[in-house]
């Protein structure tokens, strides 16, 4: 996928006019994107829209106008764009309960270091490559990146709506899988494509 650059960023004050309109097309954009596995693993599948809006928010609320730090924003966010035949995704786990928060958190030490999320297609498994920094040995992070490198068989199941794509989860006692509906295949198509 190309590089998001300073082109691709709008003004601040033009970005302020429209930016009612831009948000209600991506949070359209990511509900086709987005997919819960269980309870509390969300992945919110991202591209270069869904980026670029993430800079401009940013640039919002932080009120960046140095082009230097503008261009810091742009560095760290087209880290997460999808490289060639990649699909990249915002991994969440949803935790709402602060009693047990820690708990589970806990619970989910490891979830980022070795094959325990996967897209599965084709009779193939993708396993998610986590990006690193989100963990260490006491503490996991809510947020983390994944990447994932679908095959070419998988590519022709995305494309055939008669053929079975799952997301699933296994790690620890938490043991969840989804199915992938047409429109998030369709978006992860047109991704591939793209790279």
């Amino acid at each position: 996928m190309n590089r998001l650059t300073h082109d691709d960023v709008i003004p601040y004050a033009d970005y302020e006019r429209q930016r009612e309109e831009f948000r209600s097309r991506i949070i359209a954009l990511k509900q086709r994107r987005r997919i819960s596995v269980g309870p509390l693993i969300t992945l919110v599948f991202e591209n270069r829209d869904t980026l670029r809006f993430q800079i401009q928010e940013m640039i919002r609320v932080e009120r960046i106008f140095d082009p230097a730090k503008v261009q810091e924003e742009l560095d760290v966010y087209n880290a997460l764009l999808p490289s060639q035949q990649e699909l990249s995704a915002t991994l969440l786990i949803e935790l709402t309960d602060e009693a047990k928060m820690k708990e589970w958190l806990d619970a989910f030490m490891g979830l980022d270091h070795g094959e325990k999320v996967a897209i599965l297609a084709g009779g193939e498994r993708a396993f998610g490559e986590f990006e690193g920094g989100h963990s260490h040995n006491t503490k996991i992070s809510a947020v983390h990146f994944v990447r994932f490198r679908p095959t070419t068989a998988m590519h022709s199941a995305f494309a055939d709506l008669r053929s079975p794509v799952t997301i699933a989860v296994d790690h620890a006692g938490y043991h969840e899988k989804v199915s992938v509906p047409g429109s998030m295949r369709e978006e992860w198509l047109a991704d591939l494509e793209e790279c």
